[in-house]
């Protein structure tokens, strides 16, 4: 579906225009054209990459989806791959819903394909707009603040994952939510691999807008990839971090299961040597005489009762003290 496709000239727009007619404007001096697509159709994609000749296999990529963040150079223009994460949906406790962003940049024009998320960026044309000064360096302004949109995204949902981590912390000590503890913990650490394998890459190809052999679209425009380049830096070490965090949690959360284990067995094998001692009373002396210890003496029975009683309450008094019962 398209949603705009915008000329501008000199940082300022110009007109709204039909895709029919990119042609006539592209070819214009200090012009570009913007164009936003979510989750086109086949046929709008054929119209945009003939009227801006995007290479074929950046937009097989496109129309594919599911793609790695990357940077890609196909001539003198870029094609830029984005996941988009939203805070809504890294809040949630089983998974997290991951869209994509596609961009290609050319010397006159860009074009955004977002598919798989209902969040677009109004937002980022509207501030482009409000800043024609920088809006003059032309596409690679565009393709530095759709970056920055979506980088800025990410820290909600690293505040959401950090939020949820010192919650289940204070639960560690909790009796009973071992189990509970470990699920939370591990679907965590698998959002959270979710959004590495959406930052990683990006910081990767982040860098070569920066440094190095800058691209010819992105000339002028280093300075803020630079700032997005930092945003992702930080993004990825919190991650990091936070990883390791959970690992340790994980392992203090084993190591209480294994201390309440402990406890049990302590007191299974406190009880067991207290009956143990009835045991070896009773097999010892038996129960089939009239009278107990001795055969004829008239209290046996009693005092073998009373002995059995005293050792194994002394017993349970010691295992007692001892924290075993």
């Amino acid at each position: 579906m398209l949603i705009n496709c915008v000329v501008y000239e000199n940082g300022t727009k110009l007109a709204d225009i039909p895709v029919s007619r990119i042609n006539e404007y592209i070819a214009l001096p200090n012009c570009f054209v913007w164009v936003a697509l979510h989750d086109p159709a086949p046929e709008e994609m054929d119209e945009v990459q003939q009227a801006f000749g995007l290479h074929a296999l950046a937009v097989e990529d496109a129309q594919n989806g599911h793609q790695r963040p990357k940077v890609e150079e196909y001539g003198d223009s870029l094609f830029v791959v984005m996941h988009l994460i939203d805070a809504e949906t890294a809040e949630a406790r089983h998974s997290m819903e991951v869209g994509e962003v596609d961009v290609f940049v050319g010397h006159n024009y860009v074009v955004s394909v977002r598919n798989r998320s209902t969040h677009g960026f109004t937002e980022v044309r509207e501030r482009c707009q409000r800043e024609p000064e920088l809006l003059k360096n032309g596409p690679g302004f565009v393709l530095y603040a759709l970056m920055d949109a979506v980088v800025d995204r990410y820290f909600p949902a690293i505040d959401a994952f950090d939020v949820e981590l010192e919650a289940i912390e204070e639960r560690i000590f909790t009796q009973g939510g071992a189990r509970e503890n470990i699920q939370r913990l591990y679907g965590l650490k698998q959002r959270l691999t979710v959004l590495k394998h959406a930052v990683a890459p990006l910081l990767e190809g982040a860098n070569r807008l920066h440094g190095g052999r800058v691209p010819q679209v992105c000339m002028g425009t280093q300075e803020y990839f630079r700032d997005v380049l930092d945003h992702l830096s930080r993004i990825n070490g919190t991650i990091d971090s936070m990883r390791d965090t959970i690992g340790t949690a994980i392992q203090a959360n084993l190591s209480m299961v294994t201390i309440a284990d402990g406890e049990v067995t302590k007191r299974l094998a406190a009880w067991a040597a207290i009956f143990a001692v009835c045991t070896a009373f009773v097999g010892v002396w038996g129960m089939n005489f009239d009278h107990m210890p001795e055969l004829k003496w008239r209290y046996g029975y009693a005092m073998a009762l009373g002995l059995i009683v005293a050792v194994c309450g002394y017993l349970y008094y010691r295992f007692r003290k001892a924290g075993w019962v």
